[in-house]
């Protein structure tokens, strides 16, 4: 029979693993603080998110139209998050060389933060359109 590996004992831990979860949250807010400085996209989908939340404040949506319009910011701030991790660990694999992969990841990353912002068009009509109707 063969022995069991304990893989938790045998892990190597990572560069910069972190025992101290106040550490693991300023690694974190470096990453966020690394797109706010250096992704134009992340910084005007900031711009769209805060003005939707304050047009849901002005137009008084409810407070789950509230939470649905916030779930869906996230989706898309995370998603672009997560398109920057994914170039800039292709951009350091391939370098200044093309690669069809490498495209292919960078087009396909970049195509789940379209779809989101997608969706969150869709949610904000559907939110605001009903309530915009009222004024008029």
């Amino acid at each position: 029979m063969e022995k069991k590996i304990n893989y938790l004992e045998n892990r190597k831990e990572s560069y910069k693993t972190s025992s101290n979860v106040f550490i693991s949250f300023k690694y974190a807010f470096s990453g966020i603080c690394y797109v706010f400085k250096t992704s134009r996209n992340f910084k005007i989908q900031l711009i769209f998110a805060v003005t939707s939340l304050i047009i849901g404040f002005l137009l008084k949506i409810s407070l789950s139209n509230y939470v649905i319009l916030i779930a869906t910011i996230m989706s898309v701030l995370i998603l672009e998050i997560l398109n920057t991790s994914i170039e800039s660990i292709v951009d350091l694999i391939v370098k200044k060389e093309f690669n069809f992969l490498a495209k292919i990841s960078k087009d396909t990353s970049a195509g789940a933060v379209l779809l989101a912002s997608i969706n969150s068009v869709i949610i904000a009509v559907y939110i605001f359109v009903p309530k915009i109707k009222l004024l008029f």
